[in-house]
């Protein structure tokens, strides 16, 4: 019996939970109600006391899988991620997911919710708020003027740790919400698994 305690144990340290966001668009508007989900592939068996990262440290601490958000505001986004303990181990933690809320505006910059791995492809979009793809807008990162796109498409075509940080697009003078874009590397994504 004390074997196969071992064994589980090591097993779950290489099992990563995901989370999961409903709505499950990038961007969240204020006041908006949000569920984030610890999902633990193959961990239906087992009960499961769950453990947040979150934005808010004072909605860190929680056995529950799920965080709901009733009415979300701007001080809820950030980055969340979650790991599960049960009386054989742990796992490792979930990637993060970013969640940004803003006030409904005008121009919206689409980009990834979950983080992006060193050399993806990434798109980021500027669009209305009926989704629309607007053109001639201009592209931001961390503050400083990248280039203007007719399509209203900014592609980076293999990410690296330099394209890590705040972006946002600007359309008729008027700005998006910012939106992080966080880049993990494939040493560390290897690392998480052997947790």
């Amino acid at each position: 019996v004390w074997l196969f305690s071992i064994l589980v144990l090591q097993t779950y340290g290489l099992i990563k939970p995901t989370v999961t966001l409903r709505p499950s668009w990038p961007l969240i508007y204020k006041g908006e109600k949000v569920v984030l989900r610890c999902e633990i592939p193959g961990g239906e068996g087992s009960q499961w006391m769950y453990e947040w990262r979150t934005a808010r440290l004072n909605e860190g601490q929680t056995s529950n899988e799920n965080i709901t958000i009733a009415s979300v505001t701007e001080s809820h986004s950030g980055e969340y991620s979650c790991r599960g303990t049960s009386g054989d181990g742990s796992t490792s933690w979930s990637d993060v997911v970013v969640l940004t809320v803003c006030k409904l505006n005008n121009v919206i910059l689409l980009s990834p919710v979950h983080p992006v791995t060193e050399g993806d492809p990434v798109t980021l979009s500027c669009r209305d708020k009926k989704q629309q793809l607007l053109s001639n807008v201009f592209f931001y990162h961390n503050d400083k003027l990248l280039h203007n796109d007719s399509r209203g498409e900014l592609k980076i075509s293999a990410v690296s740790k330099s394209d890590e940080g705040f972006y946002k697009c600007q359309h008729s003078g008027k700005d998006s919400p910012r939106s992080w874009i966080l880049q993990l590397s494939a040493l560390w994504l290897v690392t998480l698994l052997f947790l």
